[in-house]
């Protein structure tokens, strides 16, 4: 077991910071299997150069996050949408 792999739920604080919606509760599609989750149910890796958040059905990288001191740099090329409800 990869002690740096975690659900995608750790990777909500981090999430948070660059959205201003409940990222975990959000709904994305994986461009490779087709799987529709919640951010939180995908599997996140974490690592001193970045956050992997991955497919827990077929492990293809969804979104990757980076910062530095500059901000964030965010690839959201393994996923077909990510949606997530409006604030009433």
């Amino acid at each position: 077991m990869d002690e740096r792999r975690l659900d995608g739920n750790a990777v909500g604080g981090l999430l948070g910071e660059v959205f201003t919606f409940e990222a975990t509760t959000a709904e994305g599609a994986c461009d490779q299997c087709g799987t529709v989750a919640h951010v939180g149910e995908a599997m996140a890796y974490v690592s001193e150069i970045g956050t992997v958040v991955r497919c827990a059905r077929c492990d293809n990288a969804l979104i990757r996050i980076a910062q530095n001191p500059r901000g964030y740099f965010l690839d959201l090329r393994g996923i077909s949408y990510l949606r997530f409800e409006s604030a009433p």
